[in-house]
């Protein structure tokens, strides 16, 4: 045995240690997550310092959290004070996604169990000016199962890619729906988020003026943010613009006021909103 192999550990070895089995440790070797520190050119044997472990560890506890292996870079290559701020910011997504299903969930179970219809929520509806807006957007299709994630996920990589172009953000994200959302018909959305300074567009992230416009929208609380309650936010927007003679001027849209956990249940979480024709 050479003193390289001395100072370092087999594939196998490594991931009884580091709680990963073979075969993951070779997916992160081939998608360069965790490398290893050599591969026999032969046999194709790979082997690990024992370094290496760390990050390993970090990989399993992350995979255990359901983490995408598109996402842990993010974290794993971030110094640590940045790590924790992203590992906040996609935890806090995953809380938001639990908080929609479970809304849905007992909204159900009321129903079935009980014969209970919820009360429906009323809603005024407003209008507003909104002026020339630069945006960063990436547009993308989803199923109304993949929303809450997706979403999250491309605000996420929106707001690294402007941090990193020192320009200024403010909490605010929209999400515009350029189709019908369902569980059985994808449709493409764009989330946005404005800003201002200098950024370039990099990826499927672009930069893009929002003309001024006049919509009209309504303000719905967090604790009613999931599907089937935030549809009536919607249907109170669509009949005030119907009884009103209002001629939409373009997607609907969803103004995301803060982070789902910086806020609490009833406080205002976002705007359903109707662009329309002055």
């Amino acid at each position: 045995m050479t003193t390289r192999h001395l100072e370092t550990l087999s594939i196998g070895e490594f991931g009884r240690r580091a709680g990963l089995s073979v075969k993951a440790l070779r997916l992160y070797d081939v998608s360069g997550l965790l490398r290893a520190d050599s591969v026999d050119p032969a046999t194709g044997y790979r082997r690990y310092r024992a370094d290496q472990f760390d990050r390993a560890r970090r990989i399993s506890l992350l995979r255990r959290v359901e983490m995408p292996l598109s996402v842990m870079p993010e974290v794993l290559d971030a110094p640590d004070d940045e790590a924790v701020l992203r590992l906040d910011r996609w935890w806090a997504a995953q809380e938001a996604i639990m908080q929609n299903r479970r809304g849905s969930v007992a909204w159900l179970r009321g129903q079935l169990a009980h014969g209970v219809i919820s009360p429906e929520q009323t809603y005024e509806v407003s209008a507003r000016d909104v002026p020339t807006t630069k945006v960063a957007s990436v547009c993308v299709e989803v199923y109304q199962n993949t929303l809450v994630q997706t979403m999250r996920s491309c605000e996420w990589a929106i707001r690294n890619h402007l941090d990193q172009q020192r320009a200024v953000t403010t909490p605010e994200f929209w999400v515009l729906y350029h189709g019908p959302v369902t569980p059985d018909n994808d449709a493409a959305i764009e989330v946005c988020l404005p800003f201002t300074g200098a950024a370039e567009p990099t990826g499927e992230i672009v930069i893009r003026v929002e003309p001024a416009h006049r919509e009209v929208y309504t303000t719905v609380a967090r604790d009613d943010a999931f599907y089937p309650r935030i549809m009536h936010a919607y249907e109170a927007v669509s009949t005030h613009a119907l009884r009103h003679g209002l001629v939409p001027s373009g997607p609907e849209r969803e103004i995301y006021l803060n982070d789902w956990d910086q806020i609490s249940g009833t406080d205002p979480f976002v705007h359903v909103a109707q662009p329309i024709q002055e």
